[in-house]
């Protein structure tokens, strides 16, 4: 994409990944210019072992020859290096910005593995304590982003921040399951005001460039149980 105050800017991920998402829809509301290199499904590239050593895991932002790992510490970073460019991700006020932080993290602790456990759970029983778990959730998000939009429709205010990208990457995936499990996870009636972030969220033209399809995600999503299905049970 193109954009302003760029250098050598590399990102390691793959389509279908939510946190390289995260990356992604930072890097394009901040209008920064990178090459995308696309790490195949299973596998793992020299680059990329070399970049994250430790976890081994995508995304990796490479600036400047220098690895940053993590996805919300890269869109932290995207935000704090191109500071002059596209809108700001965080708040200026500082417990706005505590707040955005301590809801990314009930999202990465607490919604997203109710979420997939959705498809990787064994049995239908566990399937639906994922989903009932996954839709508790929701509910306190909905709350949540009632207090800190302040109304507006973001949870960043008048234009998408930390926070909605930290939830907004899995809107993908929560398609997917909906239409491949026939049930709900955003309800106008239970959640309207996050009904109405999504489509805010989504249909921003950023947004919709990386947020992939939800047929395809079906696809990977049932090579995905199937590989699931087919391991030895853990001891």
């Amino acid at each position: 994409m193109a954009g302003s105050g760029t250098s050598d800017v590399k990102l390691l991920g793959a389509w279908a990944s939510p946190y390289v998402v995260r990356a992604r829809i930072a890097l394009n509301l901040k209008e920064v210019q990178y090459e995308f290199l696309e790490e195949q499904f299973g596998t793992k590239s020299e680059l990329l072992l070399k970049s994250n050593p430790i976890y081994k895991k995508i995304p990796v932002l490479i600036h400047d020859e220098k690895p940053v790992c993590e996805s919300m510490i890269i869109v932290q970073y995207i935000d704090d290096v191109w500071i002059n460019s596209g809108p700001a991700l965080m708040p200026a006020d500082a417990y706005d910005r505590a707040l955005q932080r301590f809801w990314t993290v009930y999202v990465d602790d607490k919604f997203v593995p109710s979420l997939f456990g959705i498809m990787r759970s064994p049995t239908e029983e566990a399937k639906a304590e994922a989903k009932e778990q996954a839709l508790a959730s929701l509910q306190l998000l909905e709350e949540a982003f009632g207090k800190i939009s302040k109304g507006k429709p973001f949870f960043g205010g008048d234009t998408i921040g930390y926070l909605d990208i930290a939830l907004g990457s899995f809107l993908g995936w929560m398609k997917a399951f909906e239409e491949m499990n026939g049930f709900k996870l955003l309800d106008d009636t239970k959640t309207p005001l996050l009904c109405a972030w999504a489509d805010n969220f989504c249909n921003n033209e950023v947004v919709g460039a990386v947020i992939p399809e939800t047929a395809k995600l079906v696809e990977l999503a049932k090579v995905m149980q199937a590989r699931y299905k087919s391991a030895p049970p853990a001891n």
